[in-house]
């Protein structure tokens, strides 16, 4: 049997994306119906959509359906999750990955929850301070830890590719809640996603 992917996309969305990326083809100045071409605008309109559903996901459903009663009470940290984004301003991809931490109270959630809470927010229109902040917040208010911890390493292609055009820039964020606050959590939490 052949392998047969089903995707599903709100059809008058990818409609009018369809027409609208037409048009953004045709302004630069190419021909939309050339062979290579003709079915672009479609495929673009897909991977938008794709690109962006964050928007019509919920971070904290996601935790909450994963939500256990636990008396663990030590940092929970999961490393290295792959982000991929689009910067707000150009819509350019940034990519690169995130740490988060947390310290429960009384709460733990799967730890592919956290992976997936991190895409929630990542397939938006983004800038990465407010990514990192966001994922923080989700974690915060829907388990209600002792402290959270997120680290962002991201690579933006709009610093790459256009403007300043610096190809080895790495862009780190950080936000930190709760017991992370105190140097000495947070200092441990930093030598650990460092390893």
């Amino acid at each position: 049997m052949a392998y047969n992917k089903i995707e599903t996309y709100d059809e008058k969305v990818t409609s009018d994306l369809i027409q609208h990326y037409r048009s953004s083809i045709e302004l630069l100045g190419e021909d939309v119906e050339r062979e290579g071409l003709q079915k672009t605008p479609e495929r673009v309109a897909k991977a938008m959509q794709f690109l962006t559903e964050g928007y019509q996901m919920d971070a904290k459903a996601i935790l909450e359906g994963a939500k256990f009663t636990e008396a663990y009470s030590e940092m929970v940290i999961v490393k290295d999750i792959e982000l991929y984004s689009l910067c707000e301003h150009h819509m350019l991809p940034f990519f690169g990955k995130a740490h988060i931490a947390y310290i429960p109270n009384g709460y733990i959630t799967g730890l592919s929850k956290l992976a997936r809470v991190v895409d929630v927010f990542a397939r938006r229109l983004q800038v990465q301070e407010r990514l990192t902040h966001q994922i923080l917040d989700a974690i915060q208010e829907t388990l209600q830890p002792l402290g959270v911890g997120v680290v962002i390493e991201a690579q933006h292609l709009c610093m790459m590719m256009r403007g300043v055009q610096k190809q080895n820039s790495v862009t780190t964020t950080s936000a930190f809640s709760g017991q992370f606050e105190d140097g000495r959590t947070r200092n441990e939490f930093m030598r650990l996603i460092t390893k």
